[in-house]
């Protein structure tokens, strides 16, 4: 059970150096000191970086993919939504601070050309599918796929200019502005 627990410590570690410093920045020393342990021990866990990478993302799909379960469970679709749209605000400082986890640790990738590229980019589509499945739900079926595709991208660019500007105020009008603009995609109470 050490073993496991040590591993999971490893990947929670560089699953928030990923995020705080970028992927190509973080090196093994970092993680190990993060979870403080001996570099043998941390090679007997992980020999590369490209393995802690897999498991990091492996850790974020399923960490967001629970999300959306418990969402699912507790809330009727307009609820889930509009928790997807409050992510923002719940989560301003990281975001300010970091940008998005999905959005940094996708683009960083990409840039690099690496080879889990496609992986890190998967948690866009968990979402995606996600979204379009509660807009589905809501009774626009025809168009469920745009408007989950443009809350995603929107939800992507406050992020982004949320790091540049480092102001909570235009996070706030953001999601309102995004709030009001599902209402007006979504049927009303004659459709």
């Amino acid at each position: 059970m050490a073993g496991k627990q040590t591993r999971d410590e490893i990947v929670a570690a560089a699953d928030r150096l990923f995020y705080e410093r970028g992927f190509e920045a973080t090196s093994f020393a970092d993680i190990a000191a993060a979870v403080q342990i001996s570099r043998g021990n941390f090679y007997y866990h992980f020999r590369t970086k490209d393995e802690i990478l897999t498991a990091v993302i492996a850790r974020r799909v399923a960490d967001r993919e629970a999300l959306l379960r418990h969402w699912a469970e507790e809330l009727p679709p307009l609820d889930r939504i509009e928790r997807f749209i409050g992510i923002l605000i719940a989560n301003q400082s990281k975001i300010m601070a970091y940008g998005c986890p999905v959005g940094t640790l996708a683009t960083e990738l990409a840039k690099l050309g690496h080879a889990a590229r496609d992986d890190a980019a998967h948690l866009f589509t968990v979402f995606r599918d996600w979204l379009r499945c509660q807009v589905e739900a809501l009774g626009v079926a025809e168009r469920a796929d745009d408007i989950a595709l443009h809350l995603l991208m929107r939800s992507q660019g406050v992020a982004t200019l949320a790091t540049a500007y480092k102001d909570p105020e235009f996070i706030r009008r953001e999601v309102e502005d995004m709030r009001a603009w599902l209402q007006q995609h979504l049927p009303g109470p004659s459709d």
